[in-house]
């Protein structure tokens, strides 16, 4: 070999080892830096990292400890591609403020100081904080629902695996889009949601829709420029299609139908009069109606995961019940839930057993309220009801040995009994799912109330239109049909059936719906609860993870 070819190699050789030693070096320092920032991290209550607060520092600890505090955001498009999910979250209804967002695109500004082994150990902090933040966010939501429902019994636990190692795997892979493809609710429902919200926005992007006047109601017929008006906002959420009338400030048909559809899309009686109850709907701003549907996109956040093939949806706000088999809706009927004063509370829990023919015996609050003042004031009341006075053992008791009026002052230690019967305030059947607060789906008397547009009437129970289709629906793999029910109803005997196959029920409150045709339904907020979730997600991200995703931002 010519010595100036020696020379070269010799100098080529000597580049690469200084640059393995010059890397190795530089990785070893920022492996001290994050070793140096994670301890601090850890030794004070409310981290911060560039101004943005540091939700997951247990698991970011021990994470870094499993990884001997080798840096895992090395690559840029490892980095652009988490800030891209990051951007991605509005599509959820999410502010990805709350994800780091203006620092992490920081870390992808020209110039910046990534050789400064400070800045490289802030950028692991961050980068992993935001990808913690978006996994738990979107499997769980941002908000915990029991803050803001005393009932909630769901079920938020983390899956049974390492949190630290699982996040190690999506850091070892780098496939960070992958790893957050699933993390949000796998239905077609959520979906639906999105493109709603979708829609929403573009409508608000195009200036929203105007404002009809008060005034006389409009109808078929009615002229003038609140007509008008009321033409363009209906052709802004596109209830009304179609090329202009000549004469715009005419109520045609072709109105009447358009404010009908609006009408049934907003749970007001669909008759075409656009009244008060229809102009107050009209005038909700399109910004308030995008809120609605981000409210509605957490709470599915909030039960919409590790769902079974086949369960029951009773949504409050809608006034409906779905039974959802295969993940797929095969049956929905009206229900009547409970007024503001009785809300029937959110919950999940299991249909074990039907009760044909049951009796009723009168929870506490209504025997004191409603029922003993009653019977004071009509002492044929128990008869005409079909009442019987029982004992806590069940043994009936003759009314006529009681002192009605003293049950005021000194209390009642007996029970009410409803028997069974076509009068019965369960009417002839009720799906058992016992529960703290003795609510269930049941049958009733009061069927006229069905057709209302507004259905809260009920003491929190589910009072359901079709019940005897559920039935039959619940019992077909037992062996029971239609004919079979009917005979056991009209023997007017109290018979418990057990489901073979339990099914799990989930009490829900939404106030918007969508489907795959692009339509949104919107609810009056029964219960008054949406401000108070749409105002937590407008709040700044919780540094304290909800409880039941604590495992996963604390690590083992």
């Amino acid at each position: 070999m010519r010595k100036k070819e020696t020379t070269y190699l010799f100098i080529f050789t000597l580049i690469v080892a200084l640059t393995i030693a010059s890397t190795a070096l530089a990785q070893s320092t920022v492996r001290e830096a994050l070793r140096d920032r994670v301890k601090k991290l850890s030794s004070i209550p409310n981290p911060v990292v560039d101004g943005a607060p540091i939700a997951a520092a247990p698991l970011i600890s021990a994470l870094c400890e499993r990884r001997g505090y080798e840096p895992a955001w090395t690559d840029p498009e490892m980095v652009r591609e988490l800030l891209d999910q990051v951007l991605r979250v509005v599509d959820h209804g999410l502010s990805p403020d709350d994800f780091h967002a203006r620092q992490l695109a920081a870390r992808l500004s020209p110039g910046r100081r990534a050789s400064d082994p400070g800045f490289a150990a802030d950028s692991e902090i961050l980068c992993t904080d935001a990808l913690a933040r978006l996994a738990v966010t979107l499997r769980f939501g941002k908000l915990d629902p029991a803050d803001y429902d005393p009932a909630w019994n769901f079920s938020r636990k983390i899956a049974e695996k390492d949190p630290v190692e699982v996040f190690n795997q999506v850091l070892e892979t780098g496939n960070v889009a992958k790893a957050l493809a699933t993390a949000g609710p796998q239905n077609e429902i959520y979906r639906w949601f999105q493109t709603a919200l979708a829609k929403y926005r573009s409508i608000l992007a195009k200036g929203g829709w105007p404002t009809v006047a008060a005034g006389p109601v409009l109808k078929v017929g009615s002229n003038g420029p609140r007509v008008a008006t009321l033409r363009e906002r209906l052709r802004a959420t596109g209830d009304l299609s179609g090329p202009a009338p000549v004469d715009r400030a005419l109520f045609d048909e072709g109105l009447d139908n358009a404010a009908k559809n609006f009408q049934m899309r907003h749970g007001i009686d669909a008759d075409g009069k656009v009244g008060p109850r229809s102009i107050e709907a009209l005038n909700v701003p399109v910004e308030d109606r995008i809120d609605q549907i981000r409210a509605n996109l957490e709470r599915m956040r909030w039960v919409f995961r590790d769902l079974p093939d086949d369960y029951l949806i009773v949504d409050i706000a809608g006034f409906h019940v779905y039974l959802i088999e295969e993940g797929r809706q095969i049956w929905s009927t009206r229900v009547q839930v409970g007024k503001p004063y009785h809300a029937t509370p959110v919950f999940r829990d299991t249909v074990r057993y039907l009760d044909f023919n049951p009796t009723w015996t009168i929870p506490p609050g209504i025997l004191r309220k409603e029922t003993l003042p009653a019977i004071r004031r009509d002492p044929d009341y128990l008869r005409r009801n079909n009442m019987s006075v029982v004992t806590m053992a069940g043994k009936v008791v003759d009314p006529s040995t009681i002192d009605w009026p003293a049950t005021a002052s000194k209390g009642f230690s007996y029970m009410i009994r409803q028997e069974p019967g076509p009068w019965n305030a369960l009417g002839r059947v009720k799906f058992m799912f016992p529960n703290k607060h003795m609510v269930y789906l049941h049958d009733t008397p009061s069927k006229g109330l069905f057709t209302r547009s507004e259905r809260a009437f009920s003491h929190g129970c589910i009072r359901t239109q079709n019940p005897f289709d559920l039935a039959g629906l619940l019992l077909d793999d037992q062996g029971w049909d239609r004919a079979r029910i009917d005979r056991v109803v009209a023997s007017k005997k109290n018979t418990r059936v057990n489901l073979e196959k339990p099914l799990p029920v989930m009490l829900l409150y939404w106030t918007a719906e969508a489907n795959q045709k692009g339509t949104v339904f919107f609810r009056k907020d029964l219960y008054d609860r949406d401000a108070q979730i749409i105002e937590g997600l407008d709040e700044p991200f919780l540094v304290k993870p909800p409880k039941g995703a604590r495992e996963a931002l604390e690590g083992p």
